[in-house]
């Protein structure tokens, strides 16, 4: 990397591509190295065979970070009808075999469609979600199971299409709500299909907005400002004299700010940096028609 890109921002995103092999947290690992700045967080696990978007925020815009986490996500991937495996992917060992020889691609297409929408999801053993305290990975590791409550999900788009009819591999394409587990929708197909089914090559192609196409390799690391990290969510931008109680955390009436009478936010406030739109805060609803705000970036 280049020496004016690693000094460029303390705080700020970054929009990386995730390589394959890599756990998330091995990319905050190496990304606080790179910047010499501790305090790196990202927005989403990706799983260590999956590639794509991951959205890392530096410094003070780790706080925003939860902004990013709700945004919808997109992916590509392949599923292999007739094999399950243990962790719903090609890593782990095959636990079941099926002869899906009769399905056909209208079949799969018509249960992918079955799949569409707000559904309810069980978490897989292999994910990151605590139940008693533990993550469910760390208990999967020591050959436990537990009882997982479901969750709801919605999966906006769930298009696939056969890489070759007679192999049972399908190319899919998957918009879905933050917390949707793409492995157990596969899965889930899998079961629909009256058999079952493993995913595989995993790609996260887009957060929000942040797409593969604006995502670097983590060597190349860019870090944007911390405006862009809300870029998805409304903003408004205000005079130095509403900047001021911004920046003091005070809790103001809609109207200071120029916001709707209704509307839940959350909402992005700029001002005038020294050197470019300035991210101030992050404010939303409060009581009656104020509006308070739960991130303050500067001060």
């Amino acid at each position: 990397m280049r020496s004016d890109q690693v000094q460029q921002r303390r705080h700020g995103i970054a929009v990386v591509d995730k390589a394959p092999g890599w756990t998330s947290h091995d990319v905050v690992a190496k990304a606080r190295g790179i910047l010499g700045n501790k305090k790196v967080g990202h927005s989403g696990t990706l799983d260590p065979d999956a590639t794509g978007v991951l959205l890392l925020g530096v410094g003070r815009a780790t706080r925003l970070l939860r902004f990013l986490t709700a945004l919808p996500k997109a992916y590509t991937c392949e599923i292999v009808l007739g094999v399950e495996t243990s962790t719903l992917d090609a890593s782990g060992e095959v636990v079941a075999t099926y002869d899906m020889g009769a399905v056909t691609p209208g079949d799969v297409t018509a249960a992918a469609q079955s799949l569409t929408g707000d559904i309810i999801q069980v978490p897989p053993m292999v994910s990151a979600v605590r139940v008693g305290g533990r993550r469910l990975h760390q208990l999967a590791r020591q050959g436990k199971e537990v009882e997982r409550t479901p969750r709801p999900v919605t999966v906006y788009e769930f298009s696939v299409t056969p890489i070759a009819e007679s192999s049972g591999v399908y190319r899919a394409e998957v918009v879905c709500s933050s917390g949707t587990y793409v492995r157990s929708l596969a899965a889930d197909l899998g079961r629909a299909l009256g058999g079952g089914a493993h995913l595989r090559r995993l790609r996260r192609t887009r957060v929000g907005s942040f797409t593969e196409t604006e995502a670097r390799p983590l060597e190349d690391l860019l870090v944007l400002p911390p405006a862009e990290a809300v870029r998805d969510y409304p903003s408004v931008r205000v005079s130095e004299d509403v900047a001021a109680a911004v920046r003091h955390g005070k809790v103001l009436n809609r109207s200071d700010l120029g916001l709707p009478e209704v509307g839940d936010g959350p909402w992005a406030v700029l001002g005038d940096g020294p050197a470019e739109i300035e991210l101030l805060a992050i404010y939303e609803p409060f009581r009656a028609s104020t509006v308070k705000p739960t991130v303050v970036l500067v001060g």
